[in-house]
């Protein structure tokens, strides 16, 4: 087991070097104050106005004037090449949650590399901000108090199934899989409860964080 090195008791955001703007940014550090940049994210902080508080990777990506503008000490090198960069921040990572920007609107393998590790490493949870989403993973049980006519989208990690209700088109008797059925595209009915077995990503519009946060139990700053 990796020990932690960034340890906080309120949220955390990653920043990845991948297409991130002032308002995803901000959105984030609202409710997740403490930053960590993957790497190169480092350089996008510091182009926002935002220094951050640690930065860790590969360090193949952070460029001379980052690391002359952060602290030598909040500098963590992982040489590895066996996990990315994001994997490498959220296993070093001990907080009730993590939201991540910055990665997606860019290289599309590095936004699939996350999602992965998002499925693949369920604690923190993760909530990622693209540019018209949230996206996380589906614990056992949610209930999203969702307005009639939100899009929900459903994409399974691995094998899935489950069981809803407040969707417009059910899930329940559906078998789940990447390169098979996938569910995008429902829309909520008013009040959505799923109960789902297996590794499946909700994406949800920009607007629901509260919402999301609310319903996944997680601290607001």
């Amino acid at each position: 087991m990796i020990p932690p090195l960034v340890i906080s008791d309120r949220g955390v955001t990653i920043i990845g070097g991948g297409a991130v703007t002032q308002a995803d940014l901000a959105a984030s550090l609202e409710v997740a104050p403490v930053l960590v940049a993957a790497d190169g994210g480092a350089d996008r902080a510091l182009s926002l106005g935002h220094p951050p508080d640690w930065v860790i990777g590969d360090m193949d990506s952070i460029s001379m004037g980052a690391r002359r503008l952060i602290p030598a000490g909040r500098i963590f090198q992982v040489p590895e090449q066996d996990s990315t960069d994001f994997a490498k921040c959220l296993t070093r990572i001990a907080a009730p949650f993590v939201m991540a920007a910055g990665f997606a609107g860019l290289r599309l393998d590095h936004t699939l590399a996350v999602l992965s590790t998002m499925a693949q490493i369920p604690r923190p949870p993760v909530i990622l901000i693209a540019p018209d989403d949230l996206v996380f993973v589906a614990p056992p049980r949610v209930t999203l108090p969702l307005m009639p006519g939100t899009r929900v989208s459903l994409w399974p990690m691995g094998p899935a199934r489950g069981v809803s209700t407040g969707l417009e088109w059910p899930i329940e008797g559906i078998e789940f899989a990447p390169g098979g059925r996938v569910g995008t595209s429902n829309r909520a009915t008013g009040l959505v409860t799923l109960r789902i077995e297996g590794r499946m990503l909700v994406m949800l519009p920009r607007d629901t964080l509260g919402t999301v946060m609310t319903a996944l139990r997680l601290p607001k700053g």
